[in-house]
C-alpha cells in the first residue's frame, strides 16, 4: 500500500477507481520486500482486507458510501500444501541434525500437528495427564486464541524427555530464522527428501497422514483446532489426488 500510495490516501480519494487501481496494481504481481512475485493467495488476503478496511470505514460513517463492493475481489488460488510421506518420515528420523532441537521440535509437529508458534512457546504445565484422556496439551492456540485440549500419544510425550516443575518451556532453546529452516531442508535432504520443506510442513504431515490412516475429516479438523471444516477439506484434495495417482501406477499390456 505504501509503495502504491506513498502519500497516503484520504477518505475523500476512495472511490471505485481507486479500489480499481489497487486491485490491479497488486493483480500485476508486483514484488515483495524479498524480491518475490507475490502468490495468488497474497494477493487474494491484501486485497481482501484492503476491501474489509473500506467497509468497516463505512460502516463507521467516515464515508457516505462503499466504493469496494462494486470491485471485484481476487480469486484465492489453490494452496499447495507440501509434506512427508510416512516412508520419508521415518528416513528423515533416523539421521542427525545439526540442530537436535529442531529435529525433535519438528517430529513432535508431525505427531502432534502443533503449529511451531504453539510448540516454541508450549510450557511443561501444559503437558497433563488423565487416567480417561492419557496425555494431553492443555493451551491457548497463538493464532486463533483458542483454548484447546490437544490428545498426543505415548510416544509424543516421550520425545519430550524429563519433565521440569513450574512454567519453564517445553523446548527452552529452540529458535527458527532463515538459517535454521535452511538446516532443517539439509536434514530431510539427508534423508533422501528432495522436497521444499518448512516447518510447517510437519503439521500438514500430521494432517495427511491422519486422513491417509483413516481417520475421519471432522475428527482431523477438530484435533487440529480448525474453525471450520473447510479449513480441513484442503488435506482431503490432497489425498484424492494421491489416490488418482495411485490408481495410475499399475498399467499393463493389452
Amino acid at each position: 500500500m505504501k509503495n502504491f500510495a506513498p502519500n497516503g490516501i484520504t477518505f475523500g480519494q476512495l472511490d471505485i477507481q481507486l479500489v480499481q487501481n489497487f486491485r490491479e496494481y497488486l493483480d500485476k504481481g508486483k514484488i515483495t520486500k524479498g524480491g518475490a512475485i507475490l502468490s495468488q493467495n497474497s494477493k487474494h488476503s491484501y486485497f481482501a482486507k484492503f476491501k474489509a478496511a473500506i467497509k468497516q470505514a463505512y460502516k463507521d460513517g467516515y464515508i457516505p458510501n462503499n466504493p469496494a463492493e462494486k470491485v471485484d475481489g481476487i480469486k484465492e488460488g489453490e494452496p499447495e500444501r507440501e509434506f512427508l510421506t510416512l516412508e520419508e518420515l521415518q528416513s528423515v528420523v533416523k539421521e542427525e541434525c545439526e540442530i537436535p532441537i529442531l529435529k525433535t521440535a519438528f517430529i513432535f509437529s508431525c505427531l502432534t500437528g502443533l503449529r511451531w508458534s504453539d510448540i516454541e512457546k508450549l510450557t511443561w504445565s501444559e503437558v497433563q495427564h488423565s487416567n480417561d484422556l492419557g496425555w494431553y496439551i492443555r493451551f491457548r492456540q497463538k493464532k486463533t486464541k483458542g483454548a484447546e485440549t490437544l490428545p498426543i500419544s505415548e510416544q509424543a510425550r516421550q520425545l519430550l524427555g524429563e519433565p521440569v516443575e513450574g512454567e519453564e518451556r517445553v523446548f527452552s532453546n529452540l529458535k527458527y530464522s532463515a538459517w535454521h529452516n535452511l538446516k532443517l531442508q539439509q536434514w530431510v535432504m539427508k534423508g533422501g527428501v528432495s522436497k521444499t520443506i518448512t516447518f510447517h510442513c510437519a503439521r500438514h504431515t500430521y494432517a495427511t497422514l491422519q486422513l491417509t490412516m483413516g481417520t475421519d475429516i471432522y475428527t482431523v479438523s477438530k484435533l487440529l483446532g480448525h474453525k471450520e471444516l473447510r479449513t480441513t477439506q484442503i488435506y482431503g484434495k490432497v489425498i484424492d489426488k494421491k489416490k488418482i495417482e495411485a490408481a495410475n501406477i499399475i498399467k499393463i499390456k493389452l
